[in-house]
């Protein structure tokens, strides 16, 4: 499996049984998708910046997700459910984006791929530590995607990766100042005990290659090439 970071929380999971993206909001990627394609489009909670009305040529199907033109005959998921779409297994846990249930900021859908025989959980913009019921929704997963520089704190973040147990992470820039992003990666990578960490433009990942020690993946956001 081959994991691309498109800036923020989008991601592009690209494998041999078929190609997921998470969260390509028109904010993030433009409303043509810069010809980002997928067989698959997975949203966890509506666009925070959309497009003002009139200004977007990404099409409006249901609810609050504007879908760039070039991802438009994607399969759409944007809750929780169990889901099988070209021979690809996706599943949708229902989380908030605050401590408070969704009450101040609201839901989020955190979402794992198996692909490639590996499970990827892509979490979206959650914020707050996971419940048990949620890590027995979840189960085991070798590749987790990490929001950094959101609600969650770097110090939850990194509990949130311990409670996965999981051994490859993402980190996830999601703070729109550069600033701040940078800041939030280096707390982060501090309660991971890491330094020196040198970003990589993709990551390539099979059963086989996953390590046996939580290691950090960091990737260069393709918003930037």
């Amino acid at each position: 499996m081959e994991i691309t970071w498109y800036g923020s929380a989008c991601v592009r999971m690209r494998g041999k049984e078929g190609t997921v993206v998470a969260d390509a909001y028109p904010s993030v990627v433009g409303p043509t998708g810069r010809g980002l394609t997928a067989d698959i489009v997975t949203y966890s909670h509506p666009d925070p910046n959309p497009p003002a009305a009139g200004r977007s040529n990404g099409r409006r199907p249901s609810g609050d997700e504007s879908v760039p033109t070039s991802l438009q005959p994607a399969f759409r998921l944007a809750g929780p459910g169990e889901y099988e779409v070209h021979d690809v297994l996706v599943t949708g846990i229902r989380t908030a984006r605050d401590e408070a249930k969704g009450t101040e900021r609201g839901l989020n859908t955190a979402f794992v791929v198996q692909l490639d025989g590996l499970h990827v959980i892509h979490l979206g913009d959650i914020g707050h530590l996971l419940t048990e019921e949620q890590l027995k929704e979840i189960g085991t997963v070798d590749v987790a995607c990490v929001p950094i520089g959101g609600h969650l704190s770097a110090s939850k973040a990194a509990e949130v990766v311990a409670q996965l147990e999981v051994n490859l992470v993402v980190p996830l820039l999601v703070s729109e100042n550069e600033a701040d992003a940078q800041s939030a990666l280096a707390k982060f990578l501090h309660e991971m005990g890491v330094k020196d960490l040198a970003p990589q433009q993709k990551l390539t990942v099979t059963i086989s290659s996953v390590p046996e020690e939580t290691t950090i993946a960091l990737l260069e956001s393709r918003a930037k090439v």
